[in-house]
């Protein structure tokens, strides 16, 4: 095998695979066809919950300085994201071209193999490994294999053609654009703002002098497009609408896109996997997508690693589908209904202005931003009344032994964490048969508020993704069954 892993795609889904493959020591090969990054923004900033991920594996201090707001809205209408449980805010104005640089960085320095300019352009699964035919910068066609190949090439993935995955969906009904330009003075514009012949928004991109617009221009249909609109065209649709002139700005960047909203069957087929939009595409509200990608990624990672270095049995990576197909699912149906609420008419008001209302109800608006930020996820981990079984561990400061520490510090090295919060010497020996693959740490926890879930808390089994497997008491599988379900049989049964 040239590799344990290929990864088709070097966005920030499949990026972030490779570096949480490589943190778990597995062999990884990440092609691109663009023989450098574009360059472009792109999906902008990142949820709460990526910012967790982030925070979990010692990167967000590699962003700088970021501007944060708990500031949201769901289908243009204002929801404070300041009612969920987390210490982060989102945030709003990083690029994606600086969230590619940062993540490619991050994965050479791990040792990750990245070929840009190399195009994968045909597959074929053997049952027990994946061949891949691959062009390089020359021209030339070489052969690559791998036990696993995953699709992150995008929403026009050649793997999840190749591989015959089922995509099934409603094709796009709109057309709308998006550019970012310099030199003009707008004053933001909400998304959600109407106008009697379309949707306009824009605000600024951090400081460096940048305006991010978006033109919806009601009654113009999606076209088969090769190459992205020209900025004329952007700048003529937004003066139809507002009536203001801004043919005169420069521009840095202008595509097009639209509301198609499509989701694979299976995120899995034989030894060929998806994330990211080569599994999934939808109207970019909220901006979920390169988010819920990269949240694909750290699910699926940790899983692979476990089957091709032989710790666990490879039906830890059908939980995959099992675990992300429903979010996928979820992202379908909220952002399809946020279309609905700000690129419509004045038929829409009502429903809005009812929504609107319902929104000044904490319950509501928690449950829209844990819907739109990802906070709200829960895994299917096994039975058990304890309310984190399945979530992501919160962020617990933690006093050790030797040093002081939190949860978040013990996950990154993408490792699962036994947490013995009371210092249970037969609780740590009933799990020291994973101690290769879970680190078992003793520890205190400091300033638990009463009646939080972790108030009455024993010990918790956290995944490497975050999430919690098994805790105590509440959790109906004993430890070593959660144990050997997420992490393989003991090293003593294996001897």
């Amino acid at each position: 095998m040239d590799a344990s892993v290929i990864v088709a795609g070097a966005g920030p889904t499949g990026l972030m695979l490779a570096g949480e493959l490589r943190l778990a020591g597995v062999d990884v090969i990440v092609l691109d066809r663009l023989t450098e990054r574009t360059g472009e923004s792109r999906g902008l900033g990142f949820t709460t919950r990526t910012m967790e991920v982030f925070d979990q594996r010692g990167l967000l201090h590699r962003f700088g300085d970021m501007g944060t707001s708990n500031a949201g809205h769901f289908g243009g209408l204002p929801v404070d994201f300041g009612v969920l449980d987390s210490i982060h805010e989102a945030a709003k104005t990083v690029p994606q071209s600086d969230t590619e640089t940062m993540l490619e960085s991050w994965v050479r320095e791990l040792g990750a193999d990245v070929r840009r300019g190399h195009e994968l352009v045909s597959l074929r699964d053997h049952g027990d490994h994946v061949e891949v035919e691959v062009r390089g910068p020359d021209g030339e066609e070489t052969r690559l294999t791998a036990p696993f190949l995953v699709g992150c090439d995008g929403g026009r993935s050649t793997v999840r053609k190749a591989a015959g995955f089922d995509f099934p969906g409603t094709a796009a009904t709109l057309e709308m654009y998006l550019a970012d330009i310099k030199g003009v003075d707008l004053k933001p514009r909400l998304i959600g703002e109407t106008f009697p012949g379309g949707m306009v928004m824009c605000g600024p991109l951090g400081n460096r002098g940048v305006t991010r617009i978006i033109v919806c221009e009601r009654g113009t249909r999606p076209r088969r497009r090769t190459e992205p609109p020209s900025y004329p065209e952007v700048a003529a649709a937004w003066q139809r609408i507002t009536g203001i002139d801004i043919s005169h700005a420069e521009h840095e960047w202008v595509s097009a896109f639209g509301d198609a909203t499509r989701l694979v069957t299976e995120y899995r087929r034989g030894r060929v996997l998806l994330a990211g939009d080569a599994a999934h595409i939808h109207l970019p509200a909220g901006g979920q997508g390169m988010n819920t990608g990269i949240q694909d990624a750290v699910n699926l990672g940790w899983k692979l690693a476990a089957v091709v270095r032989g710790t666990a049995p490879e039906a830890l990576v059908d939980t995959y589908h099992a675990e992300r197909y429903p979010v996928g699912e979820r992202l379908m149906t909220n952002t399809k209904a946020q279309g609905l609420l700000f690129l419509t008419g004045e038929e829409m008001q009502p429903l809005r202005d009812v929504l609107a209302e319902l929104i000044r109800y904490e319950e509501v608006s928690r449950h829209l931003a844990g819907m739109v930020s990802g906070l709200e996820i829960r895994y299917d981990v096994g039975p058990g009344p304890h309310p984190l079984l399945g979530l992501r561990m919160p962020h617990l400061e933690l006093v050790g032994e030797r040093r002081k520490t939190s949860s978040t510090e013990l996950l990154k090295p993408a490792r699962g964490v036994l947490l013995d919060l009371e210092d249970n010497a037969v609780l740590r020996e009933r799990a020291a048969g994973w101690s290769d693959r879970v680190d078992i740490v003793t520890a205190e926890p400091h300033d638990v508020r009463p009646g939080t879930p972790l108030a009455d808390t024993a010990a918790v089994l956290v995944r490497p993704d975050g999430h919690v497997a098994w805790a105590a008491p509440g959790s109906h599988h004993d430890l070593p069954m959660a144990l050997e379900r997420w992490f393989g049989p003991s090293r003593i049964q294996q001897s």
